[in-house]
């Protein structure tokens, strides 16, 4: 019954493998469709290079499964906070890649110090403040999510499309499970970027704000610019 989404969802995931954002089992991809209802995701655990798009779990977006024999991601929460709290995204990711979990133990957020950052979002890639120990031991997983959505109070996820979860790892989201990895390796490539550039001069200050807006703007927005015009 849901074989497209769970096709595309299995190949998000392998996807991760092939940009080399996860080590292990460490990360999984999701994708919602908020006709049916339903968000699909990758199984607890599973080995990437044993998993089939039959191992994908279906859920309905209270968190009952409705598809699949094995056990969803134990992040299934997460997910399903985020997409509760932002309606305008599909898909999304989650690894421990190298650099992105580095800002993110440092809890600190990425600064924007050059044009590459400035093109995929218009300031410091968010941190999330730490969970409380009541609500590590709670619902450990929902309120990830919670502290992530209220972090966003004030800003839109689709203009800054990643956030780190402090003391954690970094979570991607995009109109797709596709886009969500895409979105997943940009930001690792700007974390690696910052690092970098910090290194060669600890003073580097954060790019000017007129600079970031003609870059983010020139590929986001009404007044974008990049790349080829769609077709009426």
């Amino acid at each position: 019954m849901y074989e497209e989404l769970k096709k595309r969802v299995y190949e998000a995931n392998l996807k991760l493998v092939e940009c080399g954002l996860v080590i292990l089992t460490f990360g999984n991809v999701s994708q919602v469709d908020r006709e049916k209802g339903v968000m699909a995701i990758k199984p607890s655990g599973v080995a990437y290079e044993q998993m089939t798009a039959d191992d994908i779990v279906v859920l309905d977006l209270n968190g009952r499964q409705v598809e699949g024999r094995l056990q969803p991601s134990s992040d299934t929460p997460t997910h399903l906070h985020l997409y509760a709290s932002f309606p305008t995204i599909g898909g999304i990711a989650h690894a421990h890649s190298e650099y992105a979990t580095a800002f993110a133990q440092a809890r600190t957020e990425i600064p924007c110090l050059g044009t590459t950052h400035a093109d995929f979002a218009p300031g410091p890639i968010p941190v999330t403040r730490p969970l409380a120990e009541d609500e590590v031991f709670g619902d450990y997983e929902l309120n990830t999510g919670k502290v992530i959505a209220e972090r966003f109070s004030s800003l839109d996820p689709l203009q800054y499309p990643a956030c780190l979860v402090a003391g954690h790892g970094p979570f991607a989201w995009g109109k797709s499970a596709s886009k969500a990895v895409d979105n997943l390796l940009v930001l690792e490539n700007i974390a690696r970027m910052a690092l970098l550039t910090r290194l060669i001069n600890p003073e580097t200050k954060s790019l000017k704000e007129y600079l970031i807006k003609k870059h983010f703007e020139r590929k986001h927005g009404p007044k974008a610019y990049y790349g080829q015009r769609k077709e009426e």
